[in-house]
């Protein structure tokens, strides 16, 4: 099932898998976009698209939402038994993902940054599984994905570890509101949820080094949406793990 939509300036793609939508949750769903399409107009281009995918085991559907921008484009995901439950988080997270990245658009360029030595790229331990990297990501399978990218978790945990020291509101609820563990997770699920947008001329490693502060923003912007959804993909990873 596809549906496209390109009224108010914001052009919608819909696709499902594994499952239809009915008339009422498209309703539902149309009304849920409500908050993002006001922050959305000023841009010359903004296309969302939505994906609903149906998981028989355990029962639930994956929505994944990526809004592109120019020179940018913002994505998340959400899991829920209900499918309009799903999206409306997701609007809701786009929304706080917009606004952040509206502040940061005064910020400096990223060859900037490279002169400067700011941007150091994240290595990984050794080689990682690529053939397993992108079939974990056609299958939909975080667990295997993580498995896949745990020789970066070092490199990633450090240069996190750096970008906090620049935020010192982020570094004040360090522990509190998040832990550096939530903000390595949020990286990497940012990296499974957009990995068909990870740029031809970056490495993998590079790409990672780049979500770092979009993801650190996300949590300031809506620290309890992330962790929730950061938990339920730990939760989702360990039943994963179990049935092995």
């Amino acid at each position: 099932m596809r549906f496209a939509d390109q009224s108010y300036n914001l052009r919608i793609e819909l696709d499902t898998k594994h499952c239809s939508l009915s008339q009422a949750a498209l309703e539902k769903m149309e009304n849920a976009l409500a908050p993002l399409r006001q922050p959305v107009s000023t841009f010359p281009v903004s296309d969302l698209y939505i994906t609903v995918n149906h998981h028989a085991i355990p029962n639930d559907y994956h929505v994944r939402v990526s809004l592109v921008l120019p020179k940018r484009t913002l994505f998340t995901g959400e899991r829920d038994k209900n499918p309009v439950s799903a999206f409306t988080r997701c609007v809701r997270k786009l929304v706080g993902k917009l606004k952040a990245y509206k502040e940061n658009l005064s910020a400096k360029p990223e060859r900037v940054k490279a002169e400067e030595g700011t941007l150091q790229e994240v290595v990984p331990a050794a080689e990682p599984d690529a053939p397993l990297l992108r079939a974990s990501v056609a299958e939909g399978d975080y667990a295997a994905f993580r498995r896949a990218t745990y020789v970066y978790e070092e490199g990633v945990r450090k240069r996190a570890g750096r970008w906090v020291e620049r935020y010192p509101n982020f570094e004040d609820r360090l522990g509190i509101a998040f832990t550096l563990d939530d903000l390595v997770e949020e990286v990497f699920l940012n990296a499974f949820e957009h990995f068909d947008r990870w740029p031809d001329e970056l490495r993998f490693g590079q790409w990672l080094e780049h979500l770092i502060d979009p993801s650190m923003k996300a949590l300031l912007q809506d620290p309890e949406a992330e962790r929730q959804n950061i938990d339920a993909v730990r939760a989702y990873q360990e039943t994963s793990t179990e049935g092995e």
